[in-house]
């Protein structure tokens, strides 16, 4: 099952959620995408948006409005649905239109074999010029695609020559027992440190399973972002 999060209260692109592409909300975007890859269903705290969602024919189910992260709301979700411990769940962002269905599908197969992971994530590879963006998260991975951290920083430090990065995709894989033992986590310096929820399971030494995409994808931060992607 992919649970898509979303909200209406963004600091720096208020509504984004609902901000309409060609017409469509940005989250049904998402969802159209999405479902060409498994079920989807929607978790939101807003009317507005759960509202959009069945006007296009997705499900929604209404979530705390305390969630401090779209992890906890799709946590909720899942349990709200009785999703079984063993079924893979796939978070798939409301902030990533131009998501592709292949990419998710490969987050889907990467997860069913990578049981033993916390989380199963994707990365794809980019000339180290375009490292400077601090809502592009890098990570570093060891000799078998886990990873070793996530910085908005650039990391690795070019201190000798090398070419491309390894930018973070901000979708995750996990069983539902996993994202429930995630969840029980205490948040870790780090992750606060850096606002990157998923260095909770780095610090706690649990395992997160990366793997290579080629993907043109990226999340929507700020209207800024909108306007640039719809130009090219």
């Amino acid at each position: 099952m992919i649970i898509i999060p979303a909200r209406l209260a963004s600091t720096r692109f208020p509504k984004k959620a609902l901000y309409p592409i060609d017409g469509v909300p940005m989250v049904i975007h998402v969802a159209q995408r999405a479902k060409e890859v498994d079920e989807v269903v929607i978790a939101t705290d807003a009317q507005e948006i759960a509202e959009a969602a069945r006007e296009y024919g997705f499900r929604a189910v209404m979530t705390s409005k305390a969630h401090k992260s779209g992890t906890d709301r799709i946590n909720e979700a899942a349990t709200i649905l009785g999703i079984d411990q063993d079924e893979i769940i796939l978070n798939v962002q409301g902030d990533e239109p131009f998501i592709e269905p292949k990419t998710i599908q490969r987050l889907k197969e990467h997860t069913k074999n990578h049981p033993e992971a916390m989380i199963c994530s994707l990365y794809k590879e980019v000339p180290l010029s375009l490292g400077d963006d601090p809502n592009s998260v890098k990570v570093v991975t060891d000799a078998a695609n886990y990873a070793l951290y996530f910085s908005r920083s650039l990391i690795p430090y070019p201190r000798s020559s090398y070419d491309t990065l390894k930018i973070h995709l901000g979708l995750y894989g996990y069983t539902k027992k996993m994202l429930e033992r995630f969840c029980a986590l205490e948040p870790a310096p780090l992750e606060q440190i850096e606002g990157l929820e998923q260095l909770r399971a780095l610090w706690h030494g649990y395992d997160i399973a990366m793997a290579k995409v080629e993907s043109k994808s990226f999340g929507i931060d700020t209207p800024q972002d909108l306007k640039r992607a719809l130009a090219k």
